[in-house]
């Protein structure tokens, strides 16, 4: 074998072997995960409230799971309305190149910013200084926070794949920004627009530290009103793991958020692929 042959050769192990040790790594933990936390899953655990002493060494988690399910779908609003604009107005709208380069320099800061400090920063903002206190609404913003650059980037990435000659040839013919958004971009990009915002909203279901400073609280009922604290599934795993309250009830809480994010990721992925194969 030659050197060439050999450089290939080696490339290529790298390469099966990275491949091979991240899969391995992902069926050790799934797997793991699914045989430690199958013996807890129950209609009562699924659907009722953690009870005992202390408090959820018995019962269930479905508050918990409704105040996730809350916290994803306000951070899902926000950041969609707040990240579909800014990668708008940077591919239809800004003709300024400083300006394009600040704003995207600027998201690209929020997305570096660790998610304890974003959570700080909520506490400070939306529980103090607006007076929402602990609650869905102050946790669901902080969320949208940390998951807006995702969307943002994912949506202008998903706009500048659009076909160039199809939007130059609707501002020639003085066809307005909006149309062209709505009747030419949204239908070639929407699979992928959808996708990013489905991966922003997996990552700030399982997110823990920005809610344990704004919305989460060791016990409450199923969110029924934005100004009221919630519980959450990430923040009650925390819990029962460091406060060593039921390993068996924290193997199925991770279980249960497993299950939901890999839905989560599995339908973005899905969402992604179809988009491809129309191009």
């Amino acid at each position: 074998m030659n050197r060439r042959g050999i450089i290939d050769w080696l490339v290529n192990l790298w390469l099966w072997g990275s491949i091979a040790t991240v899969a391995a790594i992902f069926l050790l933990l799934v797997g793991h995960i699914v045989l430690q936390g199958w013996r807890a899953i129950s209609l009562e655990f699924l659907f009722g409230a953690p009870r005992g002493m202390p408090l959820g060494a018995e019962g269930g988690i479905f508050p918990a799971i409704m105040g996730s399910l809350a916290l994803a779908g306000i951070s899902l609003a926000v950041a969609s309305l707040l990240g579909l604009a800014t990668a708008l107005y940077l591919q239809l709208y800004c003709r300024n190149p400083r300006i394009v380069g600040l704003i995207r320099v600027v998201v690209q800061c929020i997305a570096g910013i660790p998610s304890i400090v974003l959570g700080l920063f909520g506490y400070a903002l939306f529980v103090v200084a607006m007076g929402m206190g602990y609650s869905l609404l102050a946790g669901g913003l902080t969320l949208a926070i940390m998951i807006f650059p995702v969307v943002a980037i994912s949506a202008e990435k998903a706009i500048a794949d659009v076909r160039r000659e199809l939007i130059v040839a609707s501002h020639a013919l003085g066809v307005s920004r909006s149309y062209t958004f709505w009747h030419i971009i949204w239908p070639a990009a929407k699979n992928d627009i959808i996708s990013g915002i489905l991966l922003g909203t997996v990552w700030a279901l399982g997110a823990t530290p920005p809610i344990m400073l704004t919305a989460a609280v060791l016990s409450a009922p199923s969110p029924t009103s934005l100004l009221q604290p919630v519980m959450a599934l990430p923040y009650h795993l925390y819990i029962l793991t460091t406060e060593q309250v039921s390993v068996e009830k924290a193997y199925g809480t991770a279980l249960v958020l497993m299950v939901l994010l890999l839905l989560g990721y599995a339908l973005a992925f899905l969402l992604f692929g179809r988009q491809r194969k129309e191009r």
